[in-house]
């Protein structure tokens, strides 16, 4: 297969409480509410984890999906937390006004070395570069590996993703230059991902979705999901493709056709997730 016309689409955090989460990424990082969509059973491709019940999905970011890089928020009813392990390593954003408002509201700022760092209410970490950003601040996602030499074969050989920067013990990746990177570091010791692992996804035309298939089941790769047809309600349906690197980091492929429509900024989201919040009856009415 020959270069894939990739992009990276979003990551996929499993939240607890909806509340803390709306004033951490809409308050604190500044973020716009971009689409809420609820369901009322379990996703065919496991969109909300390996749970078969009532669950949202929240879309932020600092623009559009089509444009820029976004966070989804999955949140299973019922479902107060989730075991965090240590396959995330982190979000890089660029902005000059993420941590004077994290000062403003008393937001714990810790720091890693020399750089600051804001932990969301589940425990996610974002590291803050002060500086101004372009036209998107969402800079790079981090995962950890425990190989690079086999996670490089996988996302460069197979996946056909541009290597931007490589060390002995991390390597930078993406679809284009111009969009959210994905860093792999190697992590001293086992690799746990615990129940709160997340998913990354990317844009494909439709035309490369079987290739990728393909190309994955002849090196013996993992498959999760094949090609399956998501359908939401009064949107476009879109054909998604769900795999795991080697160390089961699971990686999401759309045909960029229907997600560029299912995408659309919704007018009414932050409005539709505020009446969620205050509809729930598992929601603790005095954070509100």
């Amino acid at each position: 297969m020959t270069a894939v016309p990739g992009r990276a689409l979003h990551y996929v955090f499993k939240i607890g409480d909806r509340s803390k989460n709306s004033f951490f990424f809409r308050t604190i990082l500044g973020m716009q509410v971009l689409r809420h969509e609820e369901f009322k059973e379990g996703c065919d491709a496991e969109c909300n984890g390996p749970y078969d019940n009532r669950w949202s999905k929240t879309m932020v970011g600092y623009g559009p999906e089509k444009s820029h890089f976004v966070i989804e928020l999955t949140y299973n009813y019922g479902v107060k937390s989730y075991t965090l392990g240590n396959d995330f390593g982190g979000i890089t954003i660029k902005s000059k006004d993420i941590l004077p408002r994290a000062s403003e509201f008393a937001y714990p700022i810790t720091k890693q070395g020399d750089k600051s760092v804001l932990t969301s209410p589940d425990g996610y970490k974002f590291y803050i570069d002060d500086a101004s950003s372009g036209s998107d601040p969402m800079e790079q996602v981090e995962l950890h590996v425990t190989a690079l030499k086999e996670s490089r074969a996988f996302w460069v050989d197979i996946l056909k993703m541009q290597v931007l920067n490589e060390s002995q013990d991390s390597i930078v990746l993406a679809y284009n230059k111009q969009q959210t990177a994905l860093r792999l570091t190697v992590l001293n010791g086992n690799l746990d991902r615990a129940k709160a692992y997340g998913r990354i996804a990317f844009a494909v035309p439709a035309a490369v979705q079987e290739p990728l298939f393909n190309e994955v089941k002849n090196v013996g790769g993992t498959i999760l999901k094949p090609l399956i047809a998501l359908e939401t309600p009064g949107k476009a349906t879109v054909t998604v493709l769900i795999l795991a690197d080697p160390n089961g980091h699971e990686i999401c492929f759309v045909d960029e056709e229907g997600f560029s429509q299912l995408s659309e900024v919704e007018p009414n989201a932050a409005a539709q997730l505020d009446k969620y919040i205050r509809k729930d009856p598992f929601q603790d009415k005095t954070q509100q």
